[in-house]
């Protein structure tokens, strides 16, 4: 049974940074791509990041780039994101997904991801 765990999400000001860590199990975690998505209430959930099986390359969304970065660490079982100069419209839960994508447009899509985890919540305050 695949499992995935998030952590690292809570209350930050406006300019603040926060990690987020993704432990999974369950399966081999080096064999999979992993994304990292958020949802606000009320809309759809969005793609933030994306990085490949060996972490060779990874994918952002306009919204976040510059600011935030995807890492694995594939002895651990874990993805990470570094989320730098946090703005107020970053807030959401935010969740991480593994799957097997195949082409480089499939990583935004949720649909390329088999499991998600529980979510974490991230609050940005003005």
């Amino acid at each position: 049974q695949v499992q995935l765990v998030e952590s690292g999400g809570g209350l930050v000001q406006a300019g603040g940074s926060l990690r987020l860590s993704c432990a999974a199990s369950g399966r081999t975690f080096s064999s999979y791509s992993m994304g990292w998505f958020r949802q606000v209430p009320g809309k759809e959930r969005q793609f933030v990041a994306a990085i490949r099986w060996n972490g060779g390359s990874t994918y952002y969304a306009d919204s976040v780039k510059g600011r935030f970065t995807i890492s694995r660490d594939n002895a651990k079982n874990t993805v990470y994101l570094q989320m730098n100069s946090l703005k107020p419209e970053d807030t959401a839960v935010y969740y991480c997904a593994t799957g097997q994508a195949r082409r480089s447009e499939s990583y935004v899509r949720e649909s390329t991801y088999e499991y998600w985890g529980q979510g974490t919540q991230v609050t940005v305050s003005s």
